[in-house]
């Protein structure tokens, strides 16, 4: 049969061809052909408004899903689509399915209720990368020829019904990435085969009734970064060797049994929670290896020994839970130096001797128990100035003596009761007073009566000393003060007294300076320009504060200056021979220094040197670019979602403000140019720029956008920025936001907005986003992909398929509104300069 045209053909590239038509009704061939394909065209092309490739369903793949469907109870009828036809199967009309040449590759049918049994056929869909059918009530065993499909990479089954083992062939899948059978009724061993799935990144079996030890093969996986067995029957020893991917492990109360394992390998774990346990032995030195761990918790155990000082190794650490275990001798004193940490639990050991000092200097605590132990002694002062303790217990210990009063008045009696000879809380009996010993005996009068004592030479020589040095002193003070008053009367006779005497009264009412005041350059000449600003500073303070390079750009060289009174500003000295002359570059400064939003870094002053430089005074913002907040922090520094979200919602309102209220096209928008202050309130930088430079400055500058991964495709052509390429690059930031990855790094060749819409189209979505906000996925879950669809959005290839800005921010203020009325606070709200 020959093609009708380009948007239908049949592969018969090692696939078995479709038959529609049976022998006796060869004569009408063609007519039935043509009914056929029209009924097809009409109704099933355009459903969902899905891609299709125009091939239709395989034989075999037709075949394995309509086994599928008879061996599944459908009670609310999602799969009436699957009908008798093979050719809805690909084009959309089958709900959950999708296809690739032909071939299913997906089959995604959550939460749709659906019951009965998966069937052995599904080996045949040797095409499937996924199968997600989480959320429903399928009973039955996970069927093993599913190991046998080459290309599958995602198995979903978790929250179903399901029982039996787990078969040994998913470990014959050689690009198996994620299994999650949790919350089922599996039971059987772990198949150490899992093990060979190479690629496999995130196992998931909590919520089974697995029994038996774990696999060493499976804890020495080099490709897993997530495996949770919690809540299992699992025994026997945990492995010693775990793989040097792993980053999070959760194996926490279940029927484990044996001594801890060596940990030491696993420097890339994060989180090892080990709680409801029945492991013994003391905790080995090797855990201090684990640079990255944030979480240690293995709490109700039987572990017994000494706390290790390697744990002052763990410097990443944010919460220490060692609570129900059998732990005696002391609280090391090394403990102190963990300053991250915010959770110390170390409830009902046997821990004796005093409590640290030193643990007063974890300033970061918010949670201390250290109650049901043997401790002894007085509750250190150093406590007191732990201010974030929301939680503080050492009750039912052996101390003594008088509770800090800051301790006593911000928690009640609970958190001290136990210590028989503890006082000075609530409710506790008072603390005796200090009275002088019994034994004492009173100074005899002789004794107190004040004698007469004769000076020696010694006495006399340094009473001597000392006078001279006073009025050494006194001359110095008085030889430096006629200096500063002939300084000062010199630069009066020069004319310059009447701009210090002005700004120096500015300084001491608060009152800025006014907008394009200028004044001279001072003894250097030139010229310097304010506008209305916080800090008041002289053409000579600022050519005499200390500089500090902060990163070079096409535009210039930033540095951090501290004046001479200790403010610190921003300095851009702009590149010569790129900018406009000088006076046309004074009427564009001029406009731009009058610019206020609390999202747009403000321009304060300009200078204009003798020699032809040209500086830019801008407020200092302490938390550095969005670009170092992202890429450049450590494991310790985690950045949630409501910060990532306040961020982009920041610099979107500073876009916005730009081009309706000013007119103004960013051109050069990278997260590089994203400033953040002391609240982390987004500061767009850099804009309006362009207008200061001349016309191959700023072509310079867009091409070094385009370097970096932030430059919309079509200004390879147009050669200017518009609104639109200003969208662009505000998009590829977001998805900088909730990917973590930066655009500079090509991943797999691909720019990130490529490769995020490659694995948005593979349905690995989860894929994209940062592991750090994939730990609060269900409670986020729909902001994050309804930001990552806006972003997407906005860096649509087709420039009139991209957003205005406006409807950007609307949308994002939408996806969450409590960031929405949030004010950023600058000049014009009245809040106080972040350079102060």
């Amino acid at each position: 049969m020959k093609k009708k045209g380009d948007w239908l053909h049949i592969s018969n590239k090692k696939r078995e061809k479709w038959k529609i038509f049976s022998g006796s009704e060869r004569h009408n061939h063609f007519l039935y052909s043509f009914l056929v394909l029209l009924i097809w065209v009409f109704q099933f092309r355009p459903v969902l408004g899905q891609d299709w490739d125009g091939v239709i369903v395989t034989a075999a793949d037709f075949q394995a899903l309509q086994a599928f469907k008879q061996e599944l109870a459908d009670p609310k009828g999602f799969l009436r689509s699957w009908n008798d036809s093979g050719y809805g199967a690909c084009s959309g009309g089958w709900v959950g399915i999708k296809c690739a040449q032909g071939q299913v590759i997906v089959i995604q049918l959550p939460w749709k209720g659906l019951g009965g049994r998966i069937t052995e056929k599904i080996g045949q869909l040797q095409a499937l990368r996924k199968l997600s059918l989480h959320d429903n009530v399928i009973t039955g065993s996970i069927p093993f020829a599913l190991g046998f499909i080459p290309n599958l990479r995602g198995v979903q089954l978790f929250n179903n019904r399901l029982s039996g083992s787990i078969p040994p062939s998913l470990g014959f899948s050689p690009l198996l990435q994620t299994l999650d059978l949790s919350n089922n009724s599996l039971s059987g061993t772990i198949p150490p085969s899992l093990a060979n799935s190479t690629k496999l990144i995130r196992v998931n079996l909590s919520f089974n009734s697995l029994s038996g030890s774990i696999p060493p093969s499976l804890t020495a996986s080099p490709s897993i970064i997530f495996l949770a067995l919690q809540y299992n029957n699992l025994s026997g020893p945990v492995p010693h060797s775990w793989g040097m991917s792993l980053q999070s492990l959760t194996l926490d109360h279940n029927s484990l049994s044996g001594s801890l394992p060596a940990l030491g390998n696993s420097t890339e774990i994060q989180e090892v929670s080990l709680s409801g346990n029945k492991f013994y032995g003391a905790i080995p030195d090797e855990i201090g290896r684990l640079s990255r761990l944030r979480t240690l918790d293995f709490s109700n155990n039987a572990i017994n020994g000494s706390l290790p000082t390697s744990l002052s190794n763990l410097s990443s650490l944010v919460l220490l839970n060692l609570e129900g275990n059998n732990l005696d001798n002391q609280i090391p004193e090394e403990l102190g130096i963990l300053h991250n940490l915010s959770v110390l639990n170390l409830r009902g050991n046997q821990l004796k001797g005093p409590i640290p000092a030193t643990i007063g200097n974890i300033t970061t605590l918010t949670q201390l128990d250290l109650s049901y132990n043997n401790l002894s002694g007085a509750i250190p002062d150093s406590l007191s100035a732990l201010s974030h303790l929301s939680l503080f217990n050492v009750s039912y210990n052996n101390l003594s003596g008088s509770v800090p009063i800051v301790l006593s008045q911000k928690f009640n009696a609970s958190s001290f009761v136990g210590n028989i000879q503890l006082c000075g809380y609530n409710g506790s009996t008072p603390c005796p007073s200090e009275v002088p010993s019994q034994g004492a005996t009173a100074p005899s009068p002789e004794i107190s009566k004040p004698h007469r004592h004769q000076l020696s030479s010694k006495d006399i020589i340094l009473i001597a000393a000392g006078a001279l040095l006073l009025v050494l002193l006194i001359l110095c003070c008085i030889l430096l003060c006629c200096l500063l008053r002939r300084r000062t009367e010199s630069k009066g006779k020069d004319g310059q007294t009447a701009g210090r005497a002005g700004a120096a009264a500015r300084a001491e009412k608060g009152v800025p300076a006014v907008g394009g005041e200028a004044e001279s350059g001072g003894e250097a000449g030139g010229k310097l320009v304010h506008f209305d600003g916080p800090v008041v500073f002289t053409a000579d303070d600022l050519l005499c504060a200390t500089a500090e390079i902060m990163g070079k750009s096409t535009y210039g060289t930033v540095y951090k200056a501290t004046l001479e009174d200790g403010h610190q500003v921003a300095v851009k000295r702009l590149r010569e021979k790129i900018t406009k002359g000088q006076r046309e570059f004074e009427t564009e400064v001029n406009i731009l220094g009058k610019i206020r939003h609390p999202n747009l870094l403000a321009l304060r002053a300009y200078y204009l040197g003798p020699k032809g430089e040209k500086l830019l005074v801008f407020d200092y913002m302490p938390r550095g670019n969005l670009a170092a907040f992202l890429h450049a922090r450590g494991p310790e520094t985690p950045i949630n979602w409501p910060t990532r979200m306040k961020i982009a919602q920041g610099m979107t309102r500073g876009l916005f403000y730009l081009h309706s209220n000013e007119n103004i096209i960013h051109g050069n928008l990278t997260s590089s140019n994203i400033l953040l202050d002391e609240q982390i309130n987004a500061k767009v930088a850099d804009f309006g720029l362009s207008r200061l430079m001349t016309t191959a400055a700023t072509s310079n500058v867009i091409a070094t956008a385009g370097a970096l991964g932030y430059r919309a495709p079509e200004l390879s052509k147009l050669k200017k920025a518009n609104a639109k390429t200003d969208v662009y690059s505000l998009g590829v930031i977001m998805l900088e936001l909730l990917t973590g990855k930066s655009p500079g790094e090509a991943m797999n060749g691909v720019d990130l907005p490529q490769w995020v819409a490659s694995i948005v189209k593979e349905e690995w979505t989860n894929e994209v986003f940062d592991l750090e906000l994939m730990r609060d996925a269900s409670s986020i879950g729909d902001e994050l992909l309804n930001t990552l669809k806006l972003a997407l959005h906005c860096v649509d290839p087709s420039p009139s398929a991209r957003p205005e800005v406006k409807q950007v921010l609307q949308q994002l203020e939408e996806i969450r509104p409590d960031n929405a009325a949030a004010s950023s606070g600058d000049d014009g709200a009245g809040a106080p300069s972040t350079s102060e």
